[in-house]
């Protein structure tokens, strides 16, 4: 397989995944679970490029422009970060054959990077400890992550057939 075409793989990898993912976010919605605000995630983001990576409460710090867009652009570069991950690990021919277990173990072990970086820095603390219901805020985030992983070995499986 040529480069670009591995490269284009892994973009629709990533995105697949995340789209996966909001739409269980949008279910949660609907079902009145709160989930995440993209404006705060873009709001950190913008932050972070202006030397600030830290916040007592990101929900308290001043709005950026766009931070709506940027939170959610954000998250998109993320899973197909994640997606690019995944592939690094189990090689480009893993496109062409994906397996549940690594997708949903990438998927899952995503889910450190919000509980032990994100969150922190936003003012939540670790694994939301400095929330009210930090237990269920980390079960809900391992829940969204462990779909998304369920999402990258879908999306794995379209690009699989697509290709052939």
């Amino acid at each position: 397989m040529a480069l670009p075409e591995e490269v284009a793989q892994v973009f629709l990898l990533g995105v697949g995944a995340t789209v996966v993912m909001d739409l269980w976010m949008f279910l949660l919605k609907a079902l009145g679970v709160p989930t995440l605000n993209f404006a705060f995630v873009g709001r950190w983001v913008g932050h972070v490029c202006q030397g600030t990576f830290a916040h007592a409460s990101i929900g308290q710090a001043m709005p950026v422009r766009g931070e709506v867009a940027l939170g959610w652009v954000a998250h998109y570069v993320t899973g197909i970060a994640f997606a690019v991950l995944l592939v690094c690990i189990q090689g480009a021919a893993w496109l062409q054959e994906p397996t549940f277990l690594p997708a949903i173990a990438v998927g899952f072990a995503t889910v450190a990077v919000p509980l032990f970086v994100i969150q922190p820095a936003m003012g939540a603390g670790f694994a939301s400890s400095r929330t009210p219901t930090p237990a269920r805020n980390c079960v809900r985030s391992v829940i969204s992550h462990s779909v998304f992983g369920i999402g990258l070995y879908l999306s794995a499986v379209l690009i699989a057939l697509a290709s052939t």
